[in-house]
């Protein structure tokens, strides 16, 4: 986040935000916003609008306002406000104190609305949805006038009052603009302003209203009255923006913002609708909002996503008007480049195989010395205690090697243990039925760190000690779908038939170093060979550690798309 405006890539938005600043508009000051409606968790779409907005309020030096759009209480509740308001925070963007409620405002947009009726511009209409569906006209069709169209503006202001009361039901009344029904633009055919909503606790007004304003109303009256100079908004409101400058043209307000569309982000192998994340967590296609395989703000930060890479790639994809699609692997290796240089290296043993080295002492023990980060000296050492028994990958020996590619342990050769010794395998113990369960080996003493002159090893791998080791569990999580686009496919009945079976494989019988036996929330670590793996405190226990996996080493769906 640079407060340097030449650093940054001028999108068309910053553009008119240059050009606005050059003409002198809005007294040189640059104030955006973000307004969330608290309906569920924030998704990776949502970041894109947040380092948007609270990214050109920092390199602008102006001011983005955290106000949530609470103005459906029917699917709100304070879970989602505070999930919100963690997300924006871990992100690493500050509203300071400037967080507002569309609810802040519900008494002067009543009075607003009452302005309008005695303009002339909004009337109380009684037909039901099914009549005003039907009123509304087509593309190709004008609307007609509802018959309640042409009440005076006293019964109008008398019957808005009484809907404010309570003395209606649900659905018998809407108050609606008075506009133009025969407009090509179906947004301006006399929209709704106000409904009847009974029966709901506000979790921030509580009882205290039964009248309850539209988005399309509410929006560009609390964007004025919070000063707010752009209004940056998605492609699907470009539609709506006559009717945001119509409600801010016709009642006494001095502020009137501009409005601006970008495109939204479209990230393949998933879902980006509320309503389709919403139907995951409660059909329990997944464990919650923050499972790590959504792409909910929460879940990518479970799943060990950090904030400088959910902000390189939302710097990465841009902001343009045209609608696109994103691969998942670009978000992939976003996090996968953060972690290659800030994450410390580790081994862990994700299918152990039991290593006796026969030629070791049996109460043997050494602290071997092993860089945290091979490429950054500054991040230090650690010790790596070394015994006579060990675990290795089981898919790290065989007993013949498959071809001459296999630089791993096989038997009668030799292999390296990474910053340890050379082993050779002298014995492969296995069950009756043929399921190899435990490997003899020794040791050579004048090998550590080094190979002794006229030897060559070229196999290296991880192993852990198992006196030492920290039994674990590990989730290897994937995309959560096997299909780019789940959403868009019409040759299924719903999104969810393409949900991945292998999105998540648990591993219950795992050894890691003992070096991350007590590890905190957030911690992150390369396992040598394995991937990059992220501590969950939600998950563990008493009785060990889980880590979940981050992301692979390499793009593994890259073959597999192109194979497709």
């Amino acid at each position: 986040m640079s407060n340097d405006t030449t650093s940054t890539p001028k999108n068309f938005i910053r553009q008119i935000i240059d050009e606005d600043l050059k003409a002198g508009k809005n007294s040189g000051l640059v104030a955006t916003r973000f307004p969330p409606e608290p309906n569920g968790y924030l998704h990776i779409g949502h970041a894109k609008s947040i380092c948007l907005n609270f990214g050109i309020a920092v390199d602008y030096a102006g001011t983005c306002n955290l106000r949530f759009d609470d103005t459906n209480p029917h699917k709100e509740n304070l879970e989602f406000v505070e999930s919100i308001q963690n997300d924006v925070r871990w992100l690493g963007f500050s509203w300071e104190d400037r967080l507002f409620y569309a609810s802040n405002y519900f008494e002067r947009l009543y009075d607003y609305a009452v302005e309008l009726i005695q303009k002339g511009n909004a009337y109380v209409c009684d037909q039901s949805a099914e009549e005003m569906r039907e009123y509304r006209g087509t593309l190709k069709e004008a609307g007609k006038d509802s018959p309640y169209r042409s009440r005076s503006v006293e019964e109008n202001l008398d019957l808005f009052k009484r809907m404010r009361a309570g003395e209606f039901k649900d659905g018998e009344k809407v108050l609606r603009a008075r506009i133009d029904m025969a407009s090509p633009n179906m947004n301006m055919r006399d929209p709704t302003l106000y409904r009847i909503r009974h029966g709901v606790i506000h979790h921030q007004t509580g009882s205290e209203w039964c009248l309850y304003p539209m988005y399309d109303y509410t929006h560009p009256i609390s964007d004025a009255l919070e000063g707010i100079t752009h209004s940056l908004c998605t492609l699907e409101f470009a539609d709506h923006r006559p009717l945001y400058d119509w409600v801010l043209d016709n009642i006494s307000i001095d502020c009137h913002p501009q409005q601006i569309e970008f495109s939204r982000l479209n990230l393949q192998y998933t879902v980006m609708s509320k309503r389709k994340l919403t139907q995951l967590v409660e059909e329990g296609h997944v464990e919650g909002w923050d499972d790590p395989r959504m792409p909910t703000i929460a879940g990518l930060r479970r799943r060990g996503f950090t904030p400088a890479a959910i902000r390189d790639f939302c710097d990465r994809i841009g902001v343009t008007k045209a609608d696109n699609s994103i691969e998942m692997g670009v978000l992939e290796n976003c996090i996968r480049e953060d972690l290659d240089t800030s994450a410390p290296r580790a081994m862990a043993v994700l299918h152990p195989l039991k290593v006796v080295i026969e030629n070791y002492p049996e109460q043997g023990e050494e602290w071997l010395d092993a860089p945290n980060h091979p490429k950054d000296e500054g991040m230090g050492n650690r010790k790596l205690p070394f015994c006579r028994e060990v675990y290795i990958d089981r898919e790290d020996f065989m007993e013949v090697a498959p071809n001459k590619h296999f630089k791993r342990l096989v038997a009668g050769g030799e292999v390296r243990l990474r910053n340890s010794y050379v082993i050779k395998c002298e014995e492969v113990i296995k069950r009756p039925d043929g399921e190899i369960v435990e490997l003899r080996c020794s040791y050579d003493a004048d090998t550590l760190g080094k190979n002794p002159e006229g030897r060559k090893v070229k196999g290296v791998i991880h192993w852990v000690s198992a006196r030492h080791s920290v039994k674990a569990e590990v989730r290897l999580y994937d995309r959560l779908f096997i299909h780019p686009n789940p959403d868009g496919d019409k040759e299924v009945a719903s999104f969810t038939e393409h949900l991945n079976p292998d999105s998540l494989r648990t591993l219950t019988h795992c050894y890691l170093e003992q070096s991350l036996g007590e590890v905190g929330e957030g911690s992150r670590y390369q396992f040598e060979r394995e991937g990059y793996f992220c501590f969950d405190p939600k998950s563990s226990t008493a009785e060990g550690p889980v880590f979940n996996r981050v992301v692979t080493l390499r793009d593994s769906w890259a073959k597999i798309e192109q194979q497709g």
